[in-house]
Formats: C-alpha cells, structure tokens, sequence
C-alpha cells in the first residue's frame, strides 16, 4: 500500500403523457445461457411499453429458468429504429438500431427462477413496434430450458495499441486491478496473508468484470539464495511465470515488480549501497532473463513504494532512487528480446504524487530518453477521509481538491508531455481494516469522481485488492453496490446526493426530509421504490437541486417505524447506476455505564436505528485527549468502533495508551442523524470507568 502525506496505509422521467397510455406489447420469451460447461440455462423476458408522440418508456423483466447465473448482457434489434435516451437498473446502449442492457453490479446474479427488472426511456418516429427476438450474452433465444453448452475460456484480447505507441498502450490497460496481498505476502507462499492460491479460473473471472490490465505484486525476499548470486528458488520463479501467463492468456496487460522488498531491504541502502544494489541487479537480472521473450503486453515496475531510512533527506533519497530505476532500466534493455522495447514502470519516491517528488523522477526521464516508459504514483486520497480521523467523515471540498491537484500534477508533468501515467495503486487507507471504516455514501462518491476525473486526466487506474473487494472463490463483490459504482465511473458520471440516508424519528410528528443532489452532468429523472415511481409533488418536490420527501410519503414509508432502514429508495438519473436512499427510523442514542481495563472496554449503547460518524475526546480544559492529540477527532476503528450486533462501542487500549492517568476526558459520539451524546471515561491505572454525561442532542 501507499505512504500518503507522510502517513502510511495504507427515473426515470416523470411525464405528462399526451395520449392515453398504450400497453404496446409483453412478450414473453425463452433464452438459452450458458453458464459453465454443465450448465442448464434459458429464461423469459417481458417486455411492455407505453408510448406518446415522438417517445415511449419501456420495462423488461428477465426470468431466469435454468442454474443461477452472475453476470448478464441482453441485446436485441429494434425494429423500428427507436434509439434509447436514458436508463435505469441497467446500463443499455443504442448503436443504431441495435441495443445492448448490461447489469449494474447489484443485479448481476439471477438465481433460478428470479426475475432482474430494467428500465428505460427511448424516442421514436414513424412507428414504435416492439422488438420480437432477444439474445442473453449473445445466445438467441430459444422458448425454454436449452442444452448446455460451453462458455469461452478467455474473454476477446484486448487490441493492442499502434507500436510505439506508449500513450495508447497505457490507455488499453484501463481499468486495471491488483492481485493483492498474494504472490507480494511476506511468508513462505502465496497465500501467507490469507487469500487462496491463485487459479486460471480467479483471472477468467476478474478479466470477465470488465478489467483489461492486472498488477501482479510479487515480494522476492524469501525465495532467493544468499550472496552473492541471489538464485531465485526455481520453483517461485515458474509459479510467477505460471500465473503471468494465465493472465496473458486472458488479454490483460500484466505488471510485474519487486514490491515489499521496497521496506524489508531496499530501504537500507543509504547504509549497505553496494549490498543492496547487487542483491536488486541480481534479482532484476534473472527476472528480465525469465521473460525475456514474453508478449509485450507483460511490463515490469521497478521497486513499489521506494523508501530510505536513515537518509541524509530528500536529495540523497532521489539520488538513490534514480540509481535504483537507471539501474533496472540498464538491465531490462540489455537482457534483449522484446525487453529491448518492453514498456517499463517507474516509480516516485513513496509511489508519491507532490510535486517535488513527480520532478525527480521527470528528472529519471530525461536522462534516459526512452519513450517506452511509464511513470507511476499511488493514491490513498485525503488521508482525514482515508481513515476517517480529525472529523473527516465526507467527500467534501478538501477531499476532492486533494484529488484533482494530484491527478492534474501528474497530468501536467508527464501525460502532457506524452509520457503515460498509472495510478498503480488506488483506494482508501480505512479498507485495510474493513471497507466499512468509511461511511457507504461517502466512499461512492469519492469512487465515482476519482473514475470520472482520472478518465479526464488521462490516466489508467489499478484498483487495490488486498482481497476485501473481490471473492476470489466464490467470483462475486463482496460490495457489489460500491463496484457499480466504479465500473460506471470508468465511462461517465452518475449522480449522487449530499447523502444517502434520511433519518425520521420513532416519536413525534414526521416532518420533510430534504437533500441535495448532486447530478454531475446528468439530469435528475425520478425516485423510485424498488420498480413503482413515486409521485411528483405529492411524494417528493425538487426545487433546483433540492429533492424534499414530504411528511405524507415519509409517514407511508417508514410504516410501523421501527427502528432501522425501513426503505430503500432510488434516485434515477440520466446516467450511471441509480443513487440509493435509505428511510431510516430513529432515536437518539442512549449510553449506560461501565466499567473496564484498558485493553477491555466498551460503552453499553443502544443505537435505536442510528449510526456512529465519529467521536471527539477532551480533557476538561479542552485540550485533546488520545492519539493524534493535534485533532479532537479520533480514528475509526483504531481508538474507538462501533459494534451494533453487540449494542457497545468499544474504546481501545491504542485509545488509552495515549490517555492521561487520572484524567477526566469527556467523549462526543456524532451519529450520522446529527445527534450528538456526550460520555465520561477515566482511566486508573489499567482500570477504566465511564458515566452518563447528559442526554443526547438531537441534531
């Protein structure tokens, strides 16, 4: 993972319709799939429409009748040349009068016998006969359960760019994905840190979400012999070789490297220059050797995350840098074979993307004068909002400028100049943790920009996988909503809200609701529950970009009120996946006291149906208490976290490590409803007691 500023990780329409509307047709059809060579497959589709002059808005609903399937592509051919201006639940293209609907990440699985609806809006002319034949992932259909059949083994090579071309060659690698925490994993093999052992089925099925580029993250410390030769363990080096060619064999461009090398040793160099630089020359040597004749589309990165301890400062840091990737560019080339022309991967000082540190390594471009080379920095984003800690608990303002200043530094420095740039690295620093260290809302919008902005800037994006993104046995997202929302991001934007729940209390009078929406280019089409469109005006308002739900739809959505979500609704617009919208019912929190040890603490709290955003810490003279004393806000998940199952928040003994002895320090719990509760904790010792302080504040 990356060191980021010197911390280390890591609807549709509502519309007036002029004629009385018109059923034009449900049809229902069969269709074949084939979803593994024993597979049984087919499904039926419905299809209805209702019209008015010059437009028409049309569902389908697809069943599927054979063995669950994850992952679908519908086309057909309308008849009538009709075009498709927006959708929903879907994303559907229209290239004359072909038409293609793909999933949207949550809807991708159908098991047997369910049913994934879609919509969208579409205009036409001179007739609008409904289309009579329909194909699910190029398969016709057929009117019922099919014989299996075989799927390819590999999905279609990507096409290569024009030779020479290094532009275009890093503009084919996007997107790109890391094969994390695996042949990189500090430990014996490959599935040190946790994750299986890597199958030609896990890349069939990462190469089939839309990747065209992986980064393979490989650490060499353990699987090498002493000096002076370094042998690499012959066994090691033919697994690399294993995996690499199954992923050129899927069509990825494929990145290789010397990865936590980078602080196992690499970093002692200011120290052991000649040991380190003959153990890194050795290694690189025999890696060039190895792939020496491999297809084009494999690259080599030359350290990950370079770093130096016990260095004289920045410009002997650079120096050692630029004699690292010289160094490995030396090697490469003169090994021959397509590594004469291989495109090559080098990095910044910590994979870092301030501005001194992109001009020493402009300054590496120069002096070599190779055009086949790419430059390369991480990001972790705004590091408050990465980990969640002094109050960053949005995407706001800071957080997108830190992004848009990073990315257009990179831009001006190299893309500008034709030198192509990978983010190798991307994400947020909370997910080493678990995704949820960042509230769900928040971290799709910070998703859907990055996509949207690197695509503007001209720069390929690798996604960071440790493994808490993508289940590599079980081949689905363990977020399917947060990947929607990058895959949409790779080709335009989707809008988004200010946020992504609206809190009504369980007691008391239900008043409106409003948030912001954010449309991001698009135009607001309408809010859904599931597939019925509430209703303009009586439901809902917009004014501007203000969406209000009224106190009648709130009181008919929350219904009995309990606590919790007690309905999802969707925002539709006329581009990207949907923007959902939680009814959530609620009081404010109530705390209880307790009693403790430092290393075994939790506050009794009920929740009632609210979330925790974060928690301040203060002494009684207001001065700030924990870790990270410059911030009253602590870090998620590392001074404190909440445990809803278990109705607590626990406090941690990294919290009372930095907590003074005998202090009183008073604790504010912001919960996402705005209402904040205020708590007592002191520590004696290796005790620890905490008391009520008050009732809550309602936000």
């Amino acid at each position: 993972m990356a060191e980021i500023r010197g911390t280390t990780r890591r609807t549709r329409w509502r519309l007036s319709l002029f004629t009385s509307a018109l059923t034009l047709l449900l049809v229902s059809l069969g269709l074949t799939f084939a979803v593994s060579a024993h597979a049984a497959a087919g499904c039926r589709v419905a299809y209805s429409a209702n019209q008015w002059p010059g437009g028409f808005t049309a569902n389908v609903a697809v069943t599927n009748l054979g063995d669950p399937i994850d992952g679908w592509r519908l086309t057909w051919t309308f008849p009538s040349g009709q075009r498709v201006t927006s959708a929903w639940n879907a994303n559907v293209t229209s290239l004359g009068a072909d038409a293609t609907a793909t999933d949207v990440g949550y809807n991708a699985a159908i098991g047997t016998n369910a049913t994934v609806s879609f919509g969208f809006n579409g205009s036409w002319s001179g007739a609008n006969t409904a289309p009579t034949s329909f194909a699910l992932n190029g398969v016709t259909c057929t009117g019922g359960v099919g014989p299996t059949t075989a799927p390819p083994t590999t999905p279609p090579p990507t096409t290569p760019p024009p030779v020479g071309d290094p532009l275009a060659y890093v503009a084919a690698m996007q997107p790109g994905w890391n094969l994390g925490n695996t042949f990189d994993a500090v430990g014996s093999d490959e599935t040190a840190w946790g994750n299986p052992r890597v199958t030609q089925a896990q890349l069939d099925a990462i190469r089939a979400q839309g990747f065209n580029s992986i980064r393979i993250p490989v650490t060499w410390s353990n699987h090498h012999g002493p000096a002076p030769a370094y042998t690499i363990d012959p066994a090691w080096l033919n697994r690399i070789r294993e995996v690499v060619g199954w992923a050129l064999d899927d069509g990825f461009y494929v990145m290789i490297n010397i990865h936590h090398d980078s602080w196992q040793w690499i970093n002692e160099m200011p120290a052991n220059r000649t040991t380190v630089l003959n153990r890194y020359n050795a290694l690189w040597t025999q890696i060039a050797t190895a792939f020496r004749d491999a297809s084009p589309k494999l690259h080599f990165e030359s350290v990950n995350e370079p770093q130096f301890a016990n260095s004289s400062g920045d410009a002997q840091n650079a120096q050692l840098l630029h004699e690292l990737n010289t160094s490995f560019h030396r090697i490469v080339r003169a090994s021959g074979g397509n590594n004469a022309t291989r495109m090559l991967v080098l990095p910044t000082l910590h994979t870092s993307s301030e501005q001194p540190r992109i001009d020493e390594l402009t300054s590496t471009f120069t002096q070599l004068g190779d055009r086949n080379l790419i430059a390369t920095v991480h990001f972790y984003g705004y590091w408050p909002f990465s980990v969640n800690v002094a109050g960053g608990t949005r995407f706001d303002a800071t957080t997108q400028k830190d992004l848009t200043d990073a990315f257009d530094r990179v831009h001006n420095a190299f893309v500008a100049k034709g030198i192509p740039v990978v983010i190798g690295e991307y994400g947020l620093l909370g997910f080493d943790r678990h995704t949820g260290t960042i509230q769900q809302g928040e971290k799709l919008k910070f998703f859907e920009f990055l996509g949207w902005y690197a695509k503007t800037r001209q720069i390929t994006t690798q996604l960071w996988d440790n493994g808490q993104h993508f289940d590599r046995l079980g081949f689905r997202w363990k977020d399917p909503e947060l990947f929607a929302q990058i895959r949409s991001s790779w080709t335009g934007r989707s809008g988004t809200a200010s946020s992504d729940q609206v809190y009504v209390p369980r007691t008391g009078s239900i008043t409106a609701r409003s948030l912001t929406l954010n449309p991001n280019g698009t135009t607001f089409q309408g809010l859904y529950q599931g597939g019925t469109a509430l209703v303009r005006g009586a439901d809902y308002t917009v004014s501007g970009n203000q969406l209000t739900l009224t106190a009648s739809a709130l009181t008919r959505l929350v219904g009995s009120r309990a606590y919790g979500v007690n309905a999802t609704l969707h925002a539709r617009f006329s581009a990207g996946v949907p923007w959902r919208v939680d009814v959530v019912t609620y009081d404010p929190p109530v705390l209880s006291n307790a009693t403790g040890s430092t290393t075994s603490f939790a506050v009794p709290t009920q929740f009632r149906g609210d979330q925790l955003a974060t928690m301040e810490a203060k002494y009684a003279d207001g001065s700030n208490a924990g870790p990270h004393d410059w911030t009253p806000f602590k870090e998620f998940d590392v001074a404190f976290a909440p445990d809803y199952a278990g109705n607590r928040i626990t406090l941690t003994d990294t919290f009372f490590g930095e907590v003074d002895d005998g202090a009183r320090v008073t604790l504010t719990f912001h919960f996402w409803s705005g209402t904040t509760v205020t708590y007592h904790v002191t520590k004696s010792g290796s005790g620890v007691t905490g008391v009520t302080a008050g009732a809550a504040r309602v936000g």
